[in-house]
């Protein structure tokens, strides 16, 4: 078989692109080396849609970040994840700091994003009460909002698959050849064909476009870390509150994120090794040093969880999105931030360039736009819940007792495609609560063993060699 679109890494530019390409009468196949999609670069985002207001007008970065910002209502109600436009404020502590407040503002406003005001201190310890009273005034911008990074890759993967999408997981990309009109992947599960390839391959994305004889640029690794609070500090702060930026940071930020609990960071740390994913005890106390004299609320000791992600930085700190010198072969490449913001964007984009490349887009009249959302048991009103458990006792049996998760949202979440820990994980929060998955994995790798028909010791973390149990033979006393 021969595909018309090969898409290569389905982080959540890749999910964004392959769901719009099913609009439309073709055949697609998205390619990914990971198990699941959103677990490489897309799984350790902030998980910001960004104001619009951040990135200068004359890059594809700055013009692509207020138009996608604009799409992400219209996504979130199709499919289902969670997505609100909880605002930000970008603080000054010093008079130093108003003009770069301004020039923010003067910026937004140039780009048509509405609502942006500068708060002065008496207004900012109204909204806001937990912040610093050395904070003397903030600009606030409505339009920024939060999302889980990875339930809106699970969700346009699943759309996508919906509407006749191929995905082929844990398939590594290890050569590309082509004879002027369909290009053959060479991967580690057999060729691939395909008329047009798309490089969305993150960190890899300058080795994708080495192999396909197009490798003009460089993509750099930069590691952020972030560190996941505690539920009690829920609510203090409502608000994305960033530090004023400096020329080459936005700073260390405080994040309250969908799910309402807070997170610290990122770092920025240029690192050689694509796969470094270490958190440091330098990296912590930088970001908690930074962000007390903000929030003098947050403690180091409130800290359930670190992790880090890496941002995939070209030589050109723009995004390179288009066509390049071998037909039918197009890069979107160094999509740092606001990548995920504009990811909507990006994805309208490729398709344009697409079908200037000669691919012909017969509208698809049976494309589905949205699916159904899953239930979260403990939101649910009591006769609701009862009734549900009444029709399906699974949804009757806790698994996760920090986050409430039952029996019934695993099982759903494995029939929506979760192979691996992670994959129940990030789909249900299971494993996510205060005692990190210590109460339920055994019980989360019991259903993925039984619905995939895998010996419990095949059952991985995150796919790969990240085993969590280990086959023995037992020896007997003799």
């Amino acid at each position: 078989m021969v595909y018309d679109v090969a898409i290569v890494g389905g982080g959540v530019i890749g999910c964004a692109i392959a769901r719009e390409l099913m609009r439309y009468r073709i055949s697609a196949i998205l390619i990914e080396k990971e198990s699941e999609v959103g677990f490489g670069t897309s799984k350790a985002n902030s998980g910001i849609i960004h104001g619009g207001h951040h990135v200068e007008p004359d890059t594809l970065k700055g013009k692509l970040e207020w138009e996608g910002n604009q799409m992400w209502d219209a996504l979130a109600e199709e499919l289902g994840f969670g997505f609100e436009r909880i605002g930000e404020l970008t603080v000054a502590r010093s008079h130093d700091e108003i003009p770069t407040l301004e020039r923010l503002q003067k910026r937004g406003q140039e780009k048509g994003v509405p609502g942006l005001e500068i708060w002065q201190q008496e207004r900012l310890q109204q909204e806001e009460p937990h912040l610093s009273e050395d904070i003397i005034a903030a600009l606030h911008a409505p339009t920024t909002g939060v999302v889980n990074p990875y339930e809106a890759c699970f969700a346009l993967m699943e759309n996508a698959t919906i509407n006749g999408l191929d995905f082929s997981g844990d398939t590594l990309v290890q050569d590309l050849q082509t004879d002027g009109e369909i290009w053959r992947l060479q991967t580690s599960k057999g060729e691939i064909a395909s008329r047009y390839v798309i490089n969305a391959a993150g960190l890899f994305a300058d080795k994708i476009a080495e192999m396909a004889g197009v490798g003009d640029f460089t993509i750099s690794p930069r590691k952020g870390e972030e560190y996941l609070l505690d539920k009690r500090l829920k609510g203090l702060v409502k608000r994305i509150v960033f530090p004023c930026p400096t020329p080459v940071s936005k700073g260390i930020l405080v994040i309250p994120t969908y799910d309402g609990t807070l997170m610290v960071g990122p770092t920025a740390e240029m690192v050689d090794d694509r796969e470094d994913l270490s958190t440091s005890k330098a990296g912590g106390e930088h970001v908690f040093q930074s962000v007390q004299p903000i929030v003098p609320g947050i403690s180091p000791r409130d800290c359930i969880a670190e992790f880090a992600g890496l941002r995939a930085v070209s030589n050109t700190e723009d995004f390179i999105i288009g066509p390049t010198s071998k037909k039918g072969f197009i890069n979107v490449a160094g999509i740092q931030s606001p990548g995920l913001t504009a990811a909507p964007a990006i994805a309208d984009s490729v398709l344009q360039i697409l079908q200037e490349s000669g691919l012909k887009l017969a509208e698809n009249d049976e494309f589905q736009p949205g699916i159904s959302k899953p239930i979260h048991f403990a939101s649910l009103p009591t006769e609701e819940q009862m009734e549900l458990a009444a029709k399906d006792p699974s949804y009757g049996r806790i698994v996760c007792r920090c986050e409430l998760i039952s029996e019934g949202e695993i099982r759903d979440a494995i029939r929506r495609g979760a192979r691996t820990l992670d994959g129940i994980k990030f789909r249900t929060r299971a494993g996510m609560g205060r005692c990190q998955g210590g109460f339920c994995t055994s019980r989360c790798m019991e259903l993925l063993s039984e619905a995939w028909e895998t010996p419990i010791h095949e059952i991985t973390k995150r796919g790969g060699d990240s085993w969590v149990v280990r086959a023995r033979e037992e020896v007997q006393n003799q």
